[in-house]
């Protein structure tokens, strides 16, 4: 078998002539393309698979040579051989040979940080278990009360215009929200934090002050959790077995937040936008035959929060997808085309409910460990938002919505929207679109019986002190057609008021009726 010609490595390699038909524009020194000229990624990712098949050479930034992994099965087997493929960008050639300059736009993405992204290994074992021992501590249940009561307040801030950007105003703060709170530092949540996060993905010129800002407010907190531990993630991250130092502690906070925001808010973004502008989608969700929980799910096969991954490298020469690898070669795990590779999704067409095989959240031991937060969040954010408003509806033709791409990931810019203006909802409470006001606290409940006697001393309810025993029987009143009972419509007494005759407490009474006569028979009276 005459092997594959190599083509990315090196500057041994023999350029070739680009395949009939591809446009001049947005290619190389060989023919390649140039991933971050291209304005539509998911149609060069198409033509790339007809043309070289589930592993094809591309381009980078200062012409970087590097492979984007197509197949679904070619990525699946790359992140699950660490024996073959690392995470560890110090063995990639071009950053060797100094052919990649500090200043390389990508460099955020692949420079080696001392975490559990990059390592491998024992010193993987030992960041990465303390990073999913945090993890695993997280209370579920509570983490969805929060995450509802927080969809609640953002909903609060915008129902009363009738108008809103969903991107703007739910997707970017709903899960910074979240994630304040699961890492203990709720008082750090505010716009300030969601600008900066922001910032520091787009890569401005002001991006190197907003990590210092992010940074600040993770070395504070891992300081008082140092001090004083809570029951929070940031806690559990210190007090792990693994020891982690405090400066490693930051980092990983560091990951764990912004990840998890870039991530959550491109897939609420999603989701909402699915909804919104594809009937069908909708009226599954109306009707039953899919739960928001499905929506997501299909919505991650879609439209993953991030289309690629930089980057994976190779450890050994190896072959992969019929592609002969050399060690130090750079790889690009394509998620999105992946999603659709025709081999596992020949009807694209089809949902997807139920299924799970996505590269959404990468696979293997550097699997995201917290994709079931990112699920809960998009889960019940868009579930609370529909319910709060049942009519909201796109408020532009679906043509004008717009997007920034990258070469790693998709970014709705807004998502504009109409409904019926509606008051706000106590945070507390399950959202309705028909509010209903929150009744008072009642101090005493005794539905259906009757009120007994006065405490008696030292027992404040009416046992005898010391014995646990009901006091003395209550005589009934004299009167057979007024029982002081008390039910829904009664005001509540207190110990006191009951003990006093003659107040108006006790002496309210009303007039027999079909309850009142059942209680009569039931006792025997």
């Amino acid at each position: 078998m005459t092997p594959e010609p190599h083509y990315p490595a090196g500057p041994d390699d023999r350029a070739f002539a680009p395949p009939p038909g591809c446009p001049a524009h947005g290619t190389g020194p060989g023919g390649l393309h140039r991933l971050h000229e291209v304005r539509d990624l998911r149609a060069l990712y198409r033509r790339l698979r007809d043309e070289y098949g589930p592993v094809a050479p591309v381009l980078l930034h200062d012409d970087v040579p590097i492979w984007v992994v197509l197949g679904h099965a070619e990525n699946l087997h790359m992140v699950r051989t660490p024996s073959q493929f690392t995470r560890d960008s110090r063995v990639w050639t071009p950053l060797d040979d100094g052919r990649i300059k500090p200043d390389h736009p990508l460099m955020p993405h692949f420079a080696w940080q001392p975490v559990c992204s990059y390592a491998e290994g024992d010193e993987h074992k030992r960041l990465r278990g303390a990073v999913t021992g945090a993890v695993e501590t997280i209370d579920h249940r509570g983490l969805r009360r929060h995450i509802g009561r927080a969809t609640q307040r953002l909903v609060n801030r915008f129902c009363e215009v009738g108008r809103a950007d969903l991107v703007d105003q739910f997707a970017e703060h709903l899960p910074m929200a979240v994630m304040c709170e699961v890492l203990g530092m709720p008082e750090e949540y505010n716009d300030r934090i969601v600008q900066a996060a922001r910032d520091m993905l787009k890569g401005t010129e002001t991006a190197i002050a907003s990590n210092e800002y992010i940074m600040d407010c993770l070395r504070r907190l891992t300081a008082r959790r140092r001090a004083r531990p809570e029951d929070d993630f940031t806690s559990r991250l210190i007090s792990h077995p693994a020891d982690l130092s405090d400066d490693e502690v930051g980092q990983h906070l560091r990951v764990v937040l912004i990840a998890s925001y870039e991530a959550t808010a491109n897939l609420l973004a999603n989701t909402l936008r699915r909804v919104l502008t594809d009937p069908g989608f909708r009226a599954q969700l109306n009707g039953g035959q899919m739960t928001v929980e499905q929506a997501v799910e299909q919505s991650l096969w879609d439209e993953p929060p991030f289309s690629t991954i930089l980057g994976y490298f190779a450890k050994q020469d190896t072959e992969l997808g019929g592609r002969r690898i050399r060690r130090g070669d750079g790889l690009l795990l394509g998620i999105a085309p992946a999603n659709v590779d025709p081999r596992v999704r020949p009807d694209l067409s089809a949902d997807m409910q139920g299924n799970r095989s996505h590269l959404a959240f990468s696979g293997g031991p550097h699997e995201c460990p917290g994709q079931d937060i990112g699920r809960a969040i998009a889960d019940v954010g868009v579930d609370k938002l529909l319910m709060r408003l049942p009519d909201i509806r796109l408020d532009c033709p679906e043509e004008e919505l717009r997007w920034t791409e990258s070469i790693a990931s998709q970014h709705l810019v807004e998502l504009p929207v109409r409904f019926s203006p509606r008051p706000q909802q106590d945070v507390r409470s399950q959202p309705s679109h028909t509010p209903m006001p929150v009744p008072q606290q009642r101090a005493a409940w005794e539905i259906g019986t009757v009120r007994g006697p006065a405490p008696a001393a030292g027992s404040p309810d009416g046992r005898e002190a010391g014995t646990g025993a009901p006091g003395p029987a209550r005589p009934r009143r004299p009167a057979p057609a007024r029982a002081p009972l008390t039910g829904q419509g009664s005001a509540p007494l207190t110990g006191q008021d009951a003990a006093r005759p003659g107040t108006a407490a006790t002496d309210r009474t009303r007039p027999a009726g079909h309850w009142q006569r059942f209680l009569r028979w039931w006792r025997g009276e």
